[in-house]
């Protein structure tokens, strides 16, 4: 087997090319997977423009790309073609789905942290991440992972649509923390009075069209779900998944929130836009004591200012990030198995989110130039080898 794999490198901000970087080395609980589909993320994109830096150096200062370049893509499907000495559950052949976080569980530490041992595997404080925090990612032939961070797909979903594992799972670690907890109101509470009944997403996005169906499909929520979103064809996609849509650009948002829910205003609202425009409209549009969830990233241009006014009305302030979940009896994460099954199942349909695909490594460079924010985009996949 050759010393060095094609990579889609990130060498500079904005910068990438497919270079030879150095295989990865194999241990003894580690599976290699020749990577077939890669998700891109709003973190891998805003890792390409510089908005973000995840790779650290020891003094939690960021690493400049132009001395340590990174592979991108944690949203990963692959298939095993060699195994270490110790796995027994996994074969070449085998197609997996891949928890891309290395936590407790991955690296066998006894006892495990606090997060890990509670189910918050992604606030693991031993913590790294493929294609985020300095470790080569997706975006490449092969990667070397932990056997035990690898779920089997079973089924004939194609590697495109199991693609969609990870950001699914998110929101299902999302979720989990609205149906719990010491906020007023959540998610199928079983005194009336503190259940959700007017709930509200900001955006319709990949995450926000997930979302949308994780509430309607997973938690069977019957009523009305406004979801905000200025691009026709993600409104058309989301009143398609059975939500009450809205754009903001044409619509009065706190008039339009007013008449459907007669007046008692948002009591769940979820932020999955990343927009500070989008955010700056919060304060006029919960009710007193709402649950608020910051789930998108980003946000430029408004000021801690905006604060004050939300503050007034008390909210729940969620911000949940990344995948956690607690361990299956092999120790594989719940929630990515979970996941994956919901796609399998087509109780959460992932294929209108998946507009633009990109075949081969050599296409990878180009997709970050522009195509996500075109009409029309929604999720773009990079078939790194073919399906």
């Amino acid at each position: 087997m050759p010393d060095t794999m094609r990579a889609s490198v990130l060498y500079d901000v904005a910068k990438m090319e497919v270079r030879d970087v150095p295989r990865p080395a194999l241990g003894p609980r580690d599976i290699l997977i020749e990577n077939t589909a890669v998700g891109l993320c709003g973190t891998d994109f805003h890792i390409f423009t510089g908005e973000a830096n995840y790779n650290y150096d020891d003094n939690g200062d960021p690493i400049p790309l132009t001395r340590t370049p990174q592979v991108l893509g944690h949203e990963i499907v692959g298939r095993v073609v060699d195994k270490g000495k110790e796995v027994r559950d996994l074969g070449a052949g085998d197609r997996v789905i891949l928890d891309q976080g290395l936590n407790c569980q991955s690296k066998n530490r006894e006892p495990m942290c606090e997060y890990c041992a509670t189910g918050y595997s992604h606030q693991c404080q031993f913590y790294t991440e493929f294609g985020i925090t300095g470790l080569h990612g997706g975006l490449s032939e092969c990667l070397a992972a932990p056997a035990v961070n690898a779920i089997r797909i079973v089924s004939d979903v194609p590697d495109h649509l199991a693609a969609m594992t990870e950001p699914l799972t998110c929101i299902l670690h999302t979720t989990q923390s609205i149906t719990s907890g010491s906020a007023r109101y959540v998610l199928g509470a079983r005194a009336a009075e503190r259940r959700v009944r007017s709930p509200m997403i900001l955006g319709a996005g990949p995450a926000g069209l997930l979302f949308l169906q994780v509430l309607r499909n997973v938690h069977r929520f019957q009523g009305e779900i406004l979801v905000s979103e200025p691009n026709i064809e993600k409104r058309a996609l989301a009143e398609n998944l059975g939500g009450t849509v809205v754009d903001p650009g044409v619509v009065d948002l706190r008039r339009f929130v007013r008449e459907h829910t007669r007046g008692r205003m948002i009591d769940l609202l979820i932020e999955a836009s990343g927009s500070g425009a989008a955010f700056a409209q919060i304060p006029g549009l919960i009710r007193r004591q709402a649950t608020v969830v910051k789930y998108g990233i980003g946000h430029t241009g408004q000021g801690l200012e905006l604060m004050n006014e939300v503050q007034w009305k008390e909210p729940t302030f969620l911000l949940p990030v990344g995948a956690s979940s607690g361990f299956d009896p092999d120790g594989r994460p719940t929630n990515y198995r979970t996941a994956l099954r919901l796609i399998e199942e087509k109780k959460v349909d992932v294929e209108p989110l998946v507009t633009h695909r990109y075949r081969g490594l050599e296409a990878v460079p180009g997709a970050f130039g522009g195509d996500h924010e075109q009409e029309g985009y929604v999720k773009g996949v990079a078939l790194v080898a073919s399906e």
